[in-house]
């Protein structure tokens, strides 16, 4: 499961608490601590849980940094993360810091409980259907823009993407890794949610298998749809890297994976994107759950569904492909 569940003595309460941290991947210090604190967060996410009580950071700074390089870097690291934090409702309340090889930033999330709180991700039925609230690439995108300063990698892309779509997709995955899934998460207890995970460094079929593995009644999960950032299924083909279409692309603070009765799919998705809740929430159909034995797959021809970024112009990101169709985000 996404987070540990442990019964306590009093009151019918339960713990629930998440760890997780990584190394940086993103330029910008002070998102990089955003995502990784949304990253964390989005655990507690995953199992209809809005509140989190405390959280701890965890923060490794590289020995190869000189000073000036701490100085600047890890305050902005901080800030990122606490920032990211309050806006979950939640404090950074202390942690651990070290010296290290690599920079590593992560934290632990702790909340608890009463029952009716959260969500085990372990009730979906036949009929029921996926839904996933951000858009997969994120690696892609994060590659990507790392590839335009190595001429040879970029060779292998340039004929499918321009500099310009490199990067405002990688500002796009920037912004969704950032992106809290509370929202997704309190709309999990309305639209009466059986189960959910969070899509993270298994791809969304590695995770996908996981939360089948997970459920109590004879069920299997088939996804058709692919919501991906525009132009990143073209580069992970030309690449010949990422496995984004075959679902093993990893991807970092990606949304959450979530089985809703047929009747509430399309609602859920409809209410996400309320401007009550903010700019950036997204929700698509991508699969169904039938019955089966406890396994995920991705049907041979998934519809590719093209998420244009934040700033993107329609005709710049015309489709190559008429099996994909074109979205923009809002």
């Amino acid at each position: 499961m996404d987070s540990c569940v442990i019964p306590l003595r009093h009151g019918g309460l339960s713990l629930v608490q998440t760890t997780d941290f990584f190394y940086p991947l993103v330029e910008d210090p002070y998102m990089m601590g955003r995502i990784a604190c949304a990253n964390v967060l989005s655990d507690l996410y995953a199992m209809g849980i809005t509140e989190c009580d405390n959280m701890l950071m965890l923060l490794s700074v590289s020995q190869s940094m000189n000073e000036e390089e701490r100085e600047k870097v890890t305050p902005l690291m901080i800030k990122g993360f606490r920032d990211a934090a309050e806006e979950g409702g939640t404090a950074v309340t202390g942690g651990q810091t070290v010296v290290n090889p690599w920079i590593i930033i992560g934290g632990v999330a702790t909340v608890v409980c009463q029952p009716n709180e959260f969500i085990m991700p372990d009730s979906a039925v036949v009929g029921d259907v996926l839904v996933l609230t951000k858009p997969l690439g994120t690696q892609v995108a994060v590659n990507a823009h790392q590839w335009l300063d190595n001429p040879e990698r970029w060779d292998k892309i340039n004929m499918v993407v321009s500099r310009e779509e490199v990067e405002l997709a990688y500002q796009e995955a920037m912004f969704n890794m950032a992106t809290l899934n509370r929202t997704a998460a309190g709309l999990m207890h309305t639209f009466n949610a059986h189960a959910a995970t969070d899509i993270t460094g298994f791809g969304i079929l590695g995770h996908s298998q996981n939360l089948a593995k997970q459920q109590r009644n004879e069920v299997s999960f088939v996804i058709h749809n692919l919501p991906i950032i525009a132009k990143m299924a073209a580069i992970s083909k030309a690449s010949g890297r990422f496995g984004l279409l075959q679902g093993t692309s990893a991807e970092t603070s990606g949304g959450l994976l979530i089985c809703l009765p047929r009747e509430q799919a399309a609602r859920f998705c409809s209410e996400i994107k309320s401007s009550k809740y903010g700019e950036g929430h997204q929700a698509w159909i991508v699969g169904i759950v039938e019955k089966g034995n406890r396994t995920a797959r991705i049907i041979d021809k998934p519809r590719v569904i093209e998420v244009l970024p934040r700033g993107a112009a329609s005709p710049a990101l015309a489709l190559d492909n008429s099996s994909a169709s074109s979205e923009r985000t809002s």
